[in-house]
């Protein structure tokens, strides 16, 4: 392979002439969609397609689609699925929740390979807890760290049936953040002996997934210095042995205001802790060539990661419309069933 450790945005609804070309030369390993960049059905398949043509390798295309307030396709409309946390709301056993989730995210998948998206940035496996920042909110599954794998795991059992790979976020867990990272540097102060009683521990009950995206916060117990995108002490003593994941690791957003320095810097400082991927998601193409300039080709344990994160060669042909309706019907079973405690 001969990817470079990278996965770009793009600017608009096609690509220009100019994008092309960057993309050719540089050969990112991956793409990410956004709002900006869907029209229609159509559309985005045309751009899909036009984006793997631009490498010589096959490159995942992913998107932001979790449900709920988080969903890219409402720009194309049709059906969204519900928040991560609307599923045990309804009191129903967890057996039911899980056969719902399972279907809700096999829609959602189906939607995403029909148009020649192969990865999903979801599920989220943070715990948010009281005071913290509304960005996590409903978008996680519940606020007990035993409660969240078991319905994580059927997110991406979801979305492995529509053939479409999973990114398991933000770790080692964003709930405790009292600010948005995507506005400012988040500072978490509990001590470790508590973070591994709660918020690593549905990462490692999951570490076995093929990918997973960094959290740009600081946790001052582990790295009072570092927020855990750019920290070797967060990435190889508490993600890869703590933890125990050893699947691709790629950083949030570089763009987000919770890092500092130039994107370059940025880049250099993620990739020397120990991400084996960037991303960067805002198609601003001189930013792009800034990190390009820094950016290595996959080798070593990255590789290896990457190759077995690649995008699943022939993805199930899920009919979105059936899929949306056995989804549906799931739903309803976890009204009906209902129970009271």
């Amino acid at each position: 392979m001969n990817a470079k450790a990278i996965i770009f945005g793009c600017s608009g609804q096609q690509l220009s002439a100019d994008e092309i070309t960057f993309f050719q030369q540089v050969q990112p390993w991956g793409f990410i969609l956004f709002a900006r960049n869907l029209a229609s059905e159509q559309q985005v398949k045309g751009l899909t397609e036009s984006l793997k043509a631009t490498v010589k390798h096959q490159p995942h295309i992913f998107i932001d689609e979790e449900g709920g307030r988080v969903s890219r396709l409402r720009s194309i409309g049709g059906w969204i699925g519900p928040p991560a946390a609307s599923f045990l709301a309804r009191g129903a056993p967890e057996e039911v929740c899980i056969k719902a989730i399972r279907a809700n995210y096999r829609a959602i998948g189906a939607r995403l390979a029909k148009l020649g998206i192969t990865a999903d940035c979801a599920p989220i496996l943070d715990i948010p807890i009281d005071g913290s920042d509304p960005i996590i909110g409903d978008r996680a599954f519940s606020h007990q760290a035993s409660q969240v794998a078991p319905l994580a795991q059927a997110c991406l059992d979801g979305l492995a049936d529509a053939g479409i790979g999973g990114v398991i976020k933000h770790i080692p867990g964003h709930g405790r953040a009292e600010v948005d990272s995507h506005l400012s540097l988040p500072l978490v102060s509990t001590k470790l002996t508590e973070l591994t009683k709660t918020d690593f521990v549905p990462f490692k009950q999951l570490n076995s997934a093929k990918m997973a995206m960094t959290a740009h916060i600081v946790y001052s117990s582990i790295d009072p210095d570092n927020p855990a995108t750019v920290s070797k002490v967060i990435i190889d003593e508490i993600i890869r042995k703590q933890i125990g994941f050893d699947g691709l690791l790629m950083s949030d957003d570089l763009d987000m205001k919770a890092l500092r320095g130039s994107l370059a810097n940025r880049g250099q400082r993620a990739l020397l802790a120990g991400c084996d991927m960037l991303l960067h998601c805002s198609g601003d193409l001189s930013a792009m060539w800034e990190l390009a300039t820094i950016v290595p080709k996959l080798t070593g344990k990255a590789l290896l990661r990457a190759e077995k994160a690649a995008p699943i060669s022939k993805s199930p042909q899920l009919c979105p419309k059936q899929a949306i309706t056995e989804t549906n019907i799931t739903h309803q079973q976890l009204i009906d069933n209902k129970v009271s405690y």
